[in-house]
């Protein structure tokens, strides 16, 4: 996959690790860290903070370069410089399995745009076709109605619940688990 992309409305870049990256990534994460706080796992003491911001971007350059995990950060074309969004397909697995889990988070003040779907459509098509992956799932919060709709509207078919999948602000939480098959070739590529 590239390292950038470009949407009708969007950028979709892979950041590298550096002090301007690392400032840009934190202040999406405490701008909307409430919100992003009720879907993902308990944060360790120090993910606040512009050092270690700055080598998770390294980890994730590094781990892309590996092709084991890739992450997009969005942004408006009018607006370049401030993140709105990230796509990651992370747990990237290759020959007979050729799949990989999708996670995604957008700042609250551009949800009910379309971004979102725009985006990670975007980034599936690619992954689709660069890539040849054959099978992305996507685990959705049984109470995230947003994120239910939206995998949903870009073609993932529920699958069952993984129960007491992820724990979230301390208590076990059950999980959607939904999949989409790459609609561009029928075989994994081996």
């Amino acid at each position: 996959m590239q390292l950038e992309y470009e949407t009708p409305r969007l950028l979709l870049k892979v950041l590298k690790a550096d002090n301007t990256n690392a400032t840009r990534v934190l202040d999406f994460y405490l701008n909307d860290k409430l919100f992003f706080e009720r879907y993902e796992p308990d944060r360790i003491p120090n993910f606040y903070t512009h050092a270690f911001q700055k080598s998770v971007l390294k980890f994730e350059f590094n781990a892309m370069v590996k092709g084991t995990h890739i992450r997009y950060y969005v942004f408006r074309k009018e607006e370049p410089n401030v993140i709105i969004g990230t796509i990651c397909f992370h747990e990237i697995t290759r020959n007979y399995f050729s799949n990989c889990e999708l996670g995604y988070k957008f700042a609250t003040e551009f949800h009910h745009h379309g971004y979102a779907r725009e985006a990670i459509g975007y980034a599936l098509t690619s992954l689709f076709t660069e890539e040849g992956i054959h099978r992305v799932q996507a685990f959705v919060e049984i109470h995230n109605a947003p994120s239910i709709r939206l995998v949903e509207k870009l073609g993932f078919e529920q699958e069952g619940i993984c129960h007491d999948y992820i724990k979230l602000n301390g208590k076990w939480s059950d999980h959607y688990r939904y999949s989409y098959i790459n609609p561009f070739q029928s075989e994994p590529q081996i």
